[in-house]
């Protein structure tokens, strides 16, 4: 996983919760870095599950909870520093569909040792289309809320249906809907 996904992660622990805090999860983490990370270096991603997991014991906030409120703040991460991919695209399922092979090929130009998940789209009509998330780390919360974030950035209010199509939660279903705002 790369380096900016623990680094943002972090300045979002710091900002939200203090720096101590941060302190006390990379503690209380088992971490090969030692929690030390750079933007541009790759981690094991069972550091982010030891972290989240740290964080979700000592603020008593589930796990799904605080990758959801993360993938926001990495979103305004992504709004702001790679604001070309989203101004290319005319509204939000644009973008979505945009994802696997126009993102995610310039992310592998950049970085063609990054790992990403996988994004299969179907538009259904106008107003629905199904994301297929698939991923051995099972980080589906995360892709959740970067839906959710990137909807904002549209000015496009919507509903997402999750369901688990394996049981471990490395193929999930989105069924994202715009609704009226």
């Amino acid at each position: 996983m790369k380096g900016v996904v623990f680094t943002e992660f972090l300045e979002m622990v710091e900002d939200t919760f203090g720096y101590e805090m941060v302190d006390e999860i990379i503690s209380n983490s088992d971490l090969e870095s030692n929690g030390v990370y750079t933007s541009i270096g790759t981690y094991d991603h069972k550091e982010m599950f030891s972290l989240v997991s740290s964080l979700s014991k000592k603020t008593e906030i589930p796990v799904h909870t605080l990758l959801k409120k993360y993938a926001h703040h990495l979103g305004d991460f992504f709004h702001g520093n790679y604001n070309a991919f989203y101004a290319r695209a005319a509204n939000l399922f644009e973008f979505l569909e945009s994802i696997e092979n126009f993102i995610h090929v310039e992310v592998k130009k950049l970085y063609p040792d990054a790992e990403l998940p996988t994004f299969e789209t179907r538009k259904i009509d106008h107003d629905n289309i199904e994301m297929i998330y698939k991923s051995t780390r099972k980080m589906s919360d995360l892709a959740y809320g970067l839906i959710e974030k990137s909807s904002t950035h549209f000015k496009e209010p919507i509903e997402i249906k999750k369901e688990n199509i394996e049981e471990d939660g490395s193929v999930v279903r989105f069924l994202i809907s715009r609704v009226d705002g």
